[in-house]
């Protein structure tokens, strides 16, 4: 039997120096619900997210149609740039994808967030075997986890996501077997 985890990249958010709190926007909102839509057909058994406000709210009306709570896992959480903002986003993600060991005073590495990120998707393997389940998370580390699952998915991979964006990984047991884009 197969374990199907749905990655889903959090819908847009209204910018807040409040990383944590930080909500969807009205776009957001709207997508979210579109998304869920997709998702209802999905047999989903658990929802998880990360601790962000943003991803909470976009599976949140899954976890509403299946009558479950959002189990939230740290693991899955944003990851940490640096310690304080960056003058240029763009330019301090793609320093960090060309050097996975580098990271920004205060901040962590790919190669750290993919590890835990990872280990967090490991987890999740070994506890809910054979079920379906959405985890709502951010961009980066999503990639970073399926990257270290498939080295396709990398940082041209990254730039090209949605906001929201679903994708499901199927394993058995371990073992990566395929992952697809849930329109």
């Amino acid at each position: 039997m197969q374990t199907n985890i749905y990655f889903v990249r959090h819908a847009h958010s209204t910018y807040t120096p409040d990383e944590l709190g930080r909500p969807l926007s009205h776009k957001g909102c709207m997508d979210t619900e579109r998304m869920t839509e997709s998702l209802k057909h999905e047999n989903i058994h658990y929802v998880l997210a990360s601790p962000y406000k943003r991803a909470i709210q976009t599976v949140q009306g899954i976890a509403d149609w299946i009558g479950s709570e959002i189990m939230i896992e740290d693991g899955f959480r944003d990851r940490q740039l640096a310690e304080n903002p960056v003058e240029n986003f763009d330019q301090a993600i793609t320093k960090l994808w060309q050097n996975p060991a580098f990271s920004y005073e205060g901040g962590e590495s790919n190669l750290a967030a993919q590890k835990r990120g990872a280990d967090a998707t490991l987890h999740v393997l070994q506890t809910y075997k054979e079920k379906n389940i959405v985890i709502g998370t951010h961009g980066n580390i999503m990639v970073l986890i399926m990257n270290h699952f498939d080295a396709q998915y990398d940082y041209s991979f990254w730039k090209e996501l949605a906001m929201p964006d679903v994708y499901r990984m199927t394993f058995d047991g371990l073992k990566l077997k395929e992952v697809k884009r849930i329109n």
